[in-house]
């Protein structure tokens, strides 16, 4: 006599079946999908929300090291790319579903509601319709701040080079003495300033001196200032 082969997935259907319609299941599943919807929404609005929370709870063995940082640390990648580390409901784009993802895991597998959200991003991603490597942070406490979630591209290498000359008033006047130096190098040698004790001297105080004027005149003209200046300003001027 053969015997007769079943599905197990026939089995486990009957099984349910003998405890549940189709229509109480597709209810409760409809809760549970809704009430996830809900938690969603409160995540969204705490995002865009002004708040004055500095710190959340959070359980120590649940937290992974490379993803805690201290303010000074992200004040230093700040001002070395010039980016901004601000409120996130200052933050103009929309955020990446995966980034309300990962806070309603957090907060599941921490057993909280987090708050007092930042972000890491170029300027113009709290001005404008553009965005560029942001990093979504929550804090801990005492300085310290947890990375959420990151998205959009990795940063490039040359955009720390890029804004070296602004990083700080100190970096600023430095480059305007190499250039100087550079400028005064490759000046030409005249029959006057042969016979005029300490040209090359005069050369590079001047050139020092018009690259600095023209330079500071056309940075604050636009409204720009030194990284150290800007990377935790709110304000849209930069």
């Amino acid at each position: 006599m053969l015997v007769r082969k079943e599905s197990l997935v026939t089995v486990l259907l009957r099984s349910r079946n003998k405890t549940m319609s189709e229509s109480s299941i597709l209810e409760e599943v409809f809760a549970v999908l809704n009430e996830d919807e809900v938690h969603r929404n409160q995540i969204k609005e705490a995002l865009f929300a002004k708040s004055s929370t500095t710190s959340n709870f959070f359980k120590f063995d649940s937290l992974e090291t490379d993803k805690i940082f201290h303010l000074e640390q992200i004040k230093t990648i700040c001002i070395d790319y010039r980016l901004r580390f601000l409120e996130s409901n200052l933050f103009q784009n929309p955020l990446p579903e995966e980034a309300v993802t990962k806070i309603n895991e957090l907060q599941k597998l921490h057993k909280t509601e987090l708050s007092g959200f930042k972000i890491v991003a170029p300027s113009s991603a709290f001005n404008l319709k553009n965005y560029d490597d942001p990093l979504l942070f929550a804090p801990i406490g005492n300085g310290y701040y947890y990375l959420v979630h990151k998205w959009g591209n990795d940063v490039s290498f040359l955009r720390k080079w890029k804004f070296k000359p602004i990083k700080s008033i100190e970096n600023f006047l430095l480059f305007s003495v190499l250039l100087s130096c550079i400028v005064a190098l490759i000046t030409p040698e005249t029959n006057l300033s042969k016979q005029i004790p300490m040209a090359s001297v005069i050369v590079f105080l001047f050139a020092f001196k018009s690259i600095v004027g023209v330079a500071l005149y056309y940075f604050f003209m636009m409204g720009k200032n030194f990284n150290t200046e800007i990377w935790n300003r709110e304000f849209k001027e930069n």
